[in-house]
């Protein structure tokens, strides 16, 4: 196994003008971030409020938006640029796999939701004809609990929120990517499924060797899923490490000020259990850490 980090941001800016040509300001939606994703499969989540840039850093790492300065290397070779070595946007999509906050969004209402997975296991090679592409769909669909047969013919109108982010999950697991970047991914689901989607990504981390970036406003999730936190503010990492490490001791207001957000997490977590056990999955982060106290009273 190589010891090569799945990802390396460096000094990351991104800068955008407001105001007229010959005017205006300039701001830092992104200012100076670093981190790395080691070799290892985990999951780093970037947690922040609206505007805090954790949607822009995803972007970045999506090459859906060209840093202004500092550099996004992925299995060590750059994402942009014009370095000999540069990722290709066929190798890139095999390699990196989003996952977007509004899964209604994801499909269009026109075509059975089985054609875009279909389409993506032909479009990035992954099968070479029809029979193949049905294959490798139904294997990534039961990897979160559906199958193919059980989707086939069906339109966005008849899943749930909960059932198309899973489709969502599956798709981007069609070319067996080494990172998936998840931006708010369930924060436009019912909440009696939202552990039961956190935990899946968790299983994926374990069972299939993939690592998310995990983009997220709640500190909650962030904790029960997370091997690494980073806490965003106005552009900057404010605050980072393990989570429970940030959690029980925040050495910055403001990741206090997320944490008052929180309503009472200890209750929240035997919740989170009760739910994960509806569906079935190992409670495999509960039995790792124990939820941080939180005294909203402070």
């Amino acid at each position: 196994m190589t010891d090569t980090p799945i990802l390396e941001i460096s000094n990351l800016t991104r800068t955008y003008r407001k105001g007229g040509l010959f005017g205006g300001t300039s701001f830092n939606a992104v200012d100076n971030v670093t981190f790395t994703l080691p070799s290892t499969p985990q999951v780093f989540s970037i947690v922040g409020e609206s505007g805090s840039g954790k949607t822009t850093v995803a972007r970045m790492i999506l090459r859906l938006v060209e840093p202004s300065e500092g550099s996004i290397r992925l299995l060590g070779r750059p994402l942009s640029g014009k370095a000999h070595d540069r990722i290709d946007d066929h190798e890139f999509r095999r390699l990196v796999q989003p996952i977007f906050q509004n899964p209604f969004e994801a499909f269009s209402a026109y075509l059975p939701v089985e054609a875009y997975l279909r389409r993506t296991a032909l479009n990035l090679r992954i099968a070479s004809n029809d029979a193949q592409a049905v294959e490798a769909s139904d294997a990534a669909l039961r990897s979160v609990g559906l199958s193919y047969e059980r989707i086939a013919g069906k339109y966005i109108r008849q899943f749930s929120g909960g059932e198309l982010q899973r489709i969502s999950v599956a798709r981007a697991l069609i070319p067996k990517p080494k990172l998936i970047v998840a931006d708010e991914p369930v924060s436009m689901v019912d909440a009696s499924l939202r552990m039961s989607i956190v935990n899946l990504f968790r299983q994926i981390v374990e069972e299939q060797g993939v690592s998310f970036i995990y983009i997220t406003h709640d500190l909650s999730t962030a904790y029960y899923l997370s091997d690494q936190v980073s806490i965003m503010n106005t552009g900057r990492v404010v605050e980072s490490g393990v989570p429970t490490e940030i959690l029980d001791n925040p050495q910055q207001a403001y990741t206090r000020e997320l944490m008052a957000a929180i309503p009472t997490v200890g209750e929240r977590w035997s919740e989170l259990a009760e739910i994960d056990s509806q569906f079935g999955y190992a409670d495999a982060r509960h039995s790792k850490v124990s939820p941080p106290t939180i005294n909203n009273d402070a």
